[in-house]
Order: C-alpha cells, then sequence, then structure tokens
C-alpha cells in the first residue's frame, strides 16, 4: 500500500491537478456567463441559414423535414439534433408553418414528441401541434432511408435538416431532398459521411460546430460557459503536448529512476544531455546506424531461379 503512496507522490499528483485545472475552466467559464459576461462564439454559416430555410418554407406553403440520424436507443448525439430541431419547430411553429418529425428508433421517437409538443406549449400555440408531426419510420436503415426519401418527395419539402448520426443512408436523404429543390443545413458525428453531405447540402455543420450548437442559438449559461471552458481545456492539453515533445526531444532529465543501496532506495539522477540519441529529431537529422550490425543477403545463382514453363507445359 506504502508503494502506491509513493508512486502518487512522484507522479501520480501531476494527473490530479491536471483533472483540477481542466474542471476549474469548466466552472470559471459557467461562473462567467451567469454573471453576464457575454462570452464569444464564432459565427456559424449553417446556423445562421436556419431562420432563412424556415422562412422560405413558409413562403411557399411547404413542410419542413427534420431528422435526428438513427441513433437507437436514444444518445448524446441524437440529444443534441433534438435541442437544435426545437429551435427550429420554435421558429415554424410562430410561422404557422408545418413540420415532419422523421424518427428512426423508439426512444429517440417518444422524446422527440414530448420536446416538440413542449415547444408549442412555451409558445402558446398548443392548437397548432399535430401529433403526426413526430413520426416513427422504422428502425431498419434502409427501409428508414426509403420512408424519409419518400416522404420528402410527396409533401414536397421546402427544407430539410439532417443531423445527428448518419451512415450508409447519407448521400440518399440528401439527394432526394436536393432533387426536390430544398434548402438542405446537415451535420454528421461520422467523419465518412461529412464529404457526402457537403457535396450535396447547402449548409453543412463540421466537427464540433455540431456540439456548439446549442449554446450558439440558445445563449443559455450553462452551454456557453461550458463551451468556452472546453476550448481552454483544448488549448491547454495542447500546450501540455508541445511543451512534452520539446522536453523530451532535448533530453532535459532529472530524477530517472532509484537504487537500491545501503538498506534503502536511492533516487538516481541522470546529467543533462544535449541530444537523445534515440529522438525523433536525431533519427530525421543525425542518423547513426550501428556499424557492428550487417545485413546478411543470400546470394542467389542461375540454377536457384524458377525455369520458364514452356506453351502446354505443366
Amino acid at each position: 500500500m506504502n508503494e502506491f503512496g509513493d508512486q502518487y507522490r512522484d507522479t501520480g499528483w501531476f494527473g490530479i491537478l491536471l483533472v483540477v485545472i481542466l474542471v476549474a475552466f469548466l466552472l470559471f467559464n459557467i461562473w462567467r456567463a451567469r454573471g453576464g459576461k457575454d462570452l464569444f462564439i464564432r459565427r456559424i454559416p449553417g446556423l445562421n441559414s436556419l431562420e432563412e430555410a424556415v422562412g422560405r418554407a413558409t413562403e411557399l406553403g411547404k413542410p419542413v423535414v427534420m431528422v435526428p440520424g438513427i441513433s437507437d436507443p436514444i444518445n448524446a448525439k441524437a440529444m443534441q439534433a433534438i435541442n437544435i430541431f426545437s429551435y427550429v419547430t420554435r421558429i415554424a411553429a410562430r410561422f404557422a408553418n408545418p413540420i415532419l418529425f422523421c424518427c428512426g428508433g423508439a426512444s429517440v421517437y417518444t422524446v422527440s414528441q414530448e420536446i416538440i409538443r413542449d415547444v408549442y406549449q412555451q409558445e402558446g400555440l398548443i392548437d397548432r401541434y399535430d401529433m403526426d408531426s413526430v413520426r416513427f419510420i422504422s428502425d431498419r436503415q434502409f427501409a428508414f432511408a426509403a420512408g424519409v426519401a419518400g416522404l420528402i418527395l410527396r409533401e414536397q419539402a421546402a427544407a430539410c435538416f439532417f443531423m445527428g448520426e448518419f451512415y450508409a443512408e447519407s448521400l440518399i436523404f440528401a439527394e432526394t431532398a436536393n432533387s426536390v429543390g430544398a434548402i438542405q443545413v446537415a451535420s454528421s458525428t461520422e467523419i465518412t459521411q461529412t464529404p457526402f453531405f457537403i457535396a450535396a447540402c447547402d449548409y453543412v455543420l463540421i466537427g464540433d460546430e455540431f456540439y456548439a450548437a446549442s449554446a450558439y442559438l440558445t445563449r443559455q449559461p450553462v452551454l456557453v460557459g461550458s463551451l468556452v471552458g472546453q476550448d481552454w481545456c483544448k488549448i491547454a492539453l495542447a500546450t501540455f503536448a508541445i511543451f512534452g515533445v520539446i522536453w523530451n526531444t532535448c533530453g532535459v532529465h532529472g530524477t530517472t529512476t532509484e537504487t537500491f543501496a545501503d538498506g534503502k532506495f536511492k533516487p538516481v539522477k541522470a546529467p543533462r544531455q544535449g541530444w537523445v540519441d534515440d529522438s525523433l529529431l536525431t533519427r530525421l537529422f543525425k542518423p547513426s546506424p550501428d556499424p557492428d550490425v550487417k545485413i546478411q543477403r543470400p546470394q542467389l545463382s542461375a540454377d536457384d531461379l524458377p525455369k520458364p514453363v514452356k506453351d502446354g507445359g505443366s
């Protein structure tokens, strides 16, 4: 038990200190946001187009289609998409524009139905809420894709939002919506599907923009503070990584190990080195192959070579 305590006193304290620093960044920025500090979040073009897309659908008198991916059971990706779609629904409710919320999982359908209903309730427009606007299509991947694509074609949707967890069905959705001339705003947590959305959609949220959307749209202090705090954490971790690379490359060493002498463990000090012989930079710019290591390659004679096969031979 004492050995574990010695280990934490030696190096384990750094991991605990790092976690405390990162948590402090999050709490400090949440405190700043709650105190009325206007924390900066850069402009995200894809989110600025939400109102434009809903406005165009209202002018044309056509519905807005929203698809929160194929997550089942519900997870953080689906919840993030539902939060974004609740903002879209709020705009559509004010304009009395119909919506079609397509779900591919039973748990996603249940949660989405309650959240969309609450949005209409908060806006004081519960009479405009249609229970059929939130639909469970299918929990099978391509059956879900076919169902949503058919719905887009039949209803001639004017705006389509695809955000969440998508796989091979992503291009089916995007091309179908493109064929009816709908404005498309998309985002996928799968990096293999993002290029397809970029090729076929009008606006795409890439990477962390999808997770920053809730804070950007709602400006809730906890969400904004958490987002800015996470950026601080990323900067801190990148700084530690760069410093660690430089430190190890330059060969700056202190206590490296311990030796048992005179009945107790004593630290062994390593001298300061200019360059570490096995560092990456040393191997790149000053290669030093071991002269004692010789590579033995067998010498093949003409008799060892394979004989050509004649026509008709086996």
